[in-house]
């Protein structure tokens, strides 16, 4: 086994934390706070590699939200492309879009689109994504 002394520290950040703030401020706005691995992916790179994240969050930005979608039709659409891929960041995506304005009969018809190519797992899935985001807007309400 491995003594906890020994294993390595990550290095100093080589940027400054309002840098790192201002890279996600944009996730706090999109989604009302930062996702565990946006935040790992943001400090790690903040010191390892912050020109990496600098084009990281610039070619994101420049993918998502091109002049002719607007945030809720990009939100949603991603949305569908990881609802059928059943990846967990569906979730994100779907409080983005709605948040972004999308109502549940818009969320609930990507749903729909997803299940006609990818079956009743990714149907049960947005189902279940929905209901959460139902149950915690009522929360937050």
């Amino acid at each position: 086994m491995s003594n906890p002394s020994s294993f390595a520290t990550l290095p100093q950040r080589q940027i400054t934390d309002e840098q790192v703030e201002e890279y996600r401020s944009f996730y706090v706005e999109l989604l009302g706070f930062v996702p565990p691995r946006i935040q790992a992916r943001t400090d790690l790179l903040a010191r390892v590699d912050p020109e990496l994240l600098a084009r990281q969050e610039e070619l994101r930005s420049h993918c998502m939200y091109p002049d002719c979608f607007d945030t809720k039709t990009s939100q949603l659409m991603l949305f569908a492309i990881l609802l059928v891929n059943l990846q967990d960041a569906a979730k994100l995506h779907a409080l983005a879009a709605y948040r972004a304005g999308a109502t549940f009969e818009e969320l609930s018809a990507v749903v729909n689109l997803v299940f006609l190519f990818r079956g009743l797992s990714a149907a049960n899935l947005g189902a279940e994504i929905l209901q959460g985001l139902a149950k915690s807007s009522e929360g937050s309400s």
